[in-house]
């Protein structure tokens, strides 16, 4: 039932902004299944999992950098770095100016896995997507550029 005084606009939105709050998790749980049922190995963590992904994005990043884009303590990345190195999917190279700073690089085996995953994902929403109508097709097209804009204001680190 909208709000007394509330525009049409503002219920829209309302209610826009609660459907992808229960939608996109929803999908990225979904996808996540299906990722951990057909990889050959555990599915790692997210968070080792998210710190991966930016350390391949951001190749040299160090942790304090990490941190910042992740929203985590330093010390909690540093923990994740570590169980990363010895799984052999993250090499920390110190720098050469400031020995205390570690700069991070993923390993072939971790972009090997990165790239896996991805193409899997990439693989269930194709067959997903050519279940839908073409008019649905359209409609989530047209909208993936608003998505990344409001995954983009949504981020602290990005304003």
């Amino acid at each position: 039932m909208p709000t007394p005084g509330a525009s049409p606009q503002d219920t829209d939105t309302d209610r826009t902004a609660a459907v992808l709050a229960v939608c996109l998790p929803a999908l990225s749980r979904a996808l996540d299944r299906r990722v951990a049922r057909d990889l050959p190995y555990p599915r790692l963590p997210e968070a080792q999992l998210a710190l991966l992904r930016l350390v391949a994005d951001r190749e040299g990043v160090t942790v304090r950098e990490c941190a910042d884009a992740l929203l985590m303590k330093p010390n909690n990345v540093s923990a994740l770095v570590s169980a990363l190195t010895e799984q052999g999917l993250l090499e920390r190279r110190r720098d050469a100016r400031d020995k205390r700073v570690a700069h991070l690089h993923p390993t072939d085996t971790a972009r090997s896995r990165l790239a896996e995953v991805g193409d899997l994902k990439a693989g269930y929403v194709g067959e997903a997507l050519e279940s839908l109508t073409d008019g649905e097709r359209d409609a989530l097209g047209s909208a993936l550029g608003a998505l990344q804009s409001l995954t983009r204001r949504l981020h602290p680190a990005t304003h």
